[in-house]
């Protein structure tokens, strides 16, 4: 009770503060990036040449994951079969193809065997088959067993533990040598229209711009790339992805799409401690049980003993002084997985955001000129926690698709639809599988939380999803937080060092890096937000739902009261403040290509 009037108090006292320092300081200046303030209007930019060199392609391809190479391969393949000239070119903003991959991962096979069916003897890095599942609910000091039965979601049987950066590294090996071209370090920034309405292509972001917004003596406009059919495969809330959904009102018939924010690290651990091919998830403590999460941790079969953990929170979570950071690092203290981590050396982290809203938030895959595929259009099977067999056929049937109508179809627009893909999608396992379990993740909102979603969801899978109706997500997760005066504090314990680290030594582990003297990428629609909402309401958010210290409320320099600062260079890209900013103020654009982590096979 002491500690809740504490914490209220604290609160109150805060949120006076920061209303009296509303009328005695001018909020300083955040954003200076091009898509808030336009350079048509900056003298700066006066004499400035904004030509940009164009190229054609036939089919173009935005973001070089699972889902893209997918396409790119599955497009060439076919062009080989029917004996056709297709240009293909894939442009990823990392610098090298697979340095932006998170996963957990353990993967189904079965769209890497029609893609590339000889994959093991062309030495695809799958090394690690599952030998062993575990699944239980954690209380804060105990587990309690659930027997994983087979053919439910959580059954691993057939499927392989793998360090998905060096799947994705290895898929682009396989379409270079078929012919596509690759452009890593290139970051899509605009999306290009024709008059009509369809997508033309995309323009590659400008590089030699000043973190003031002027252009510096090195300014270098970015490329313009034409194409019959665009393929947008970005991954979870993509950059430009946004504005397509928008521009096509593709969500007219679907719910927002609902999120969760995954968190990794790569540890080496004794070798007596070391299980190859062991799977074990938990749900349950440290999260309460109306917040929806979990962990993984996989046993890699590896020259080093290596394991991968990772926690997912629900981005959906109410309580503005949950960490997802801070939680992550509480779970490795649990009695039942702490003795793994002791001794051992961590040697990676990330995170990343994923889609979580499946069936209902499935948009309109198509537009003029385009598809989405992948995370882009939000295909993860949440019960089975696995996207990456569904982001690979989604690829390539999108590739089926541009295919037969650039060399099958009578042009409508200036731009190639691919049409058949939605239908395609339809008569696929994808929306199979989706569909039956498209259930199990509202139904954890509940009454009963956690206990309520465990019983309905194995009711549900038990019956194949076949239940008539289905359960709304219940809206968008920026609306869902509380304010911090109807909530209490989370006390976490401190790191160690040892097992629980602190935000910024995790940060460093992640090779990121970014252009210095750039536009903070983390743009703001109006500078004044974050103080006279976000943190007069929700005690500032931004600095506990970001996994990687970009966001920063540091006393005013002068005066009393906070201001926000941005550690842009931090920004491991992983969606999540764009996603859950309660005022929607803050929109993520992509910064210089080939910026931000650097992961090795996370």
């Amino acid at each position: 009770m002491a500690h809740s009037i504490r914490a209220a108090s604290k609160c109150f006292h805060q949120s006076q503060l920061v209303a009296r320092c509303f009328s005695d300081v001018a909020f300083p200046k955040i954003t200076t990036h091009y898509t808030i303030y336009p350079r048509e209007k900056d003298p700066r930019w006066k004499d400035i040449k904004f030509e940009r060199f164009e190229d054609e392609t036939d089919l173009l391809i935005i973001g070089g994951g699972p889902a893209g190479m997918s396409a790119a391969i599955r497009a060439k393949q076919l062009a080989e079969k029917e004996g056709k000239e297709l240009r293909v070119c894939v442009v990823e903003k990392a610098a090298e193809v697979g340095g932006h991959i998170l996963s957990g991962a353990c993967i189904e096979t079965a769209a890497l065997n029609e893609l590339i069916p000889d994959w093991k003897e062309k030495g695809a890095p799958l090394n690690t088959p599952v030998v062993k599942d575990r699944f239980g609910i954690l209380t804060q000091t105990g587990r309690i067993p659930i027997p994983i039965i087979p053919g439910l979601p959580m059954n691993n049987h057939g499927n392989y533990v793998v360090r998905l950066g060096h799947l994705v590294k290895w898929l682009g090996e396989q379409a270079e040598a078929l012919g596509v071209e690759i452009y890593p370090g290139y970051a899509a920034s605009e999306i290009l229209y024709h008059p009509d309405g369809s997508v033309k292509g995309v323009a590659t972001n400008d590089v030699g711009i000043a973190k003031d917004g002027s252009p510096k003596d090195t300014f270098e406009r970015g490329m313009e790339l034409h194409a019959k059919c665009t393929i947008f495969s970005e991954g979870c809330h993509g950059h430009l992805t946004k504005q397509i959904i928008k521009k096509f009102n593709l969500r007219a018939n679907a719910e927002p799409q609902t999120y969760g924010i995954g968190l990794k690290e790569i540890w080496e651990i004794e070798p007596t401690k070391h299980q190859p091919g062991l799977v074990e998830h938990t749900i349950g403590w440290p999260l309460d049980i109306h917040t929806y999460g979990g962990t993984f941790l996989y046993h890699l079969n590896e020259p080093t003993p290596l394991i991968a953990v990772g926690f997912v929170v629900g981005l959906d979570y109410t309580n503005p002084y949950l960490s997802p950071f801070k939680e992550f690092q509480r779970f490795k203290t649990h009695p039942s997985v702490k003795g793994i981590f002791e001794g051992g050396n961590r040697i990676a982290y990330g995170a990343r955001a994923l889609c979580e809203g499946g069936y209902q938030s499935l948009p309109k895959l198509t537009f003029p000129g385009g598809c989405l595929v992948g995370d882009a259009a939000g295909f993860l099977n949440v019960p089975k926690i696995k996207g990456t067999h569904n982001a690979m056929k989604s690829g390539m049937l999108a590739a089926e698709s541009a295919f037969e109508s650039i060399f099958g179809e009578k042009q409508s627009t200036s731009s190639f639809e691919p049409k058949s893909y939605s239908d395609k999608i339809a008569n696929s396992w994808i929306l199979k599988e989706l569909k039956q379990v498209r259930n199990c993740r509202p139904s954890f909102h509940s009454p009963l939380g956690m206990y309520g979603g465990i019983m309905y969801s194995g009711a549900s899978i038990i019956i194949g999803g076949r239940e008539p109706w289905t359960f709304s997500h219940g809206g968008a997760d920026h609306t869902r937080l509380k304010p911090a005066k109807d909530c209490t504090p989370i006390e976490y314990p401190k790191p160690d060092g040892k097992i629980m680290f602190d935000l910024l030594s995790s940060v460093a582990l992640t090779g990121t890096n970014h252009e210095g003297d750039q536009p903070a990428h983390l743009t703001l629609k109006d500078d004044t937000v974050p103080v006279k909402q976000n943190l007069s309401v929700y005690d500032g958010p931004e600095g506990r739902f970001c996994p990687a210290g970009v966001y920063e409320f540091v006393p005013m320099e002068t005066g009393d009261g906070q201001r926000l600062q941005i550690n842009a260079q931090n920004c491991i890209h992983c969606k999540t403040c764009d996603i859950k900013d309660p005022s929607q103020n803050i929109n993520w654009v992509v910064p210089e290509g080939g910026g931000g982590p650097a992961y090795n096979g996370m």
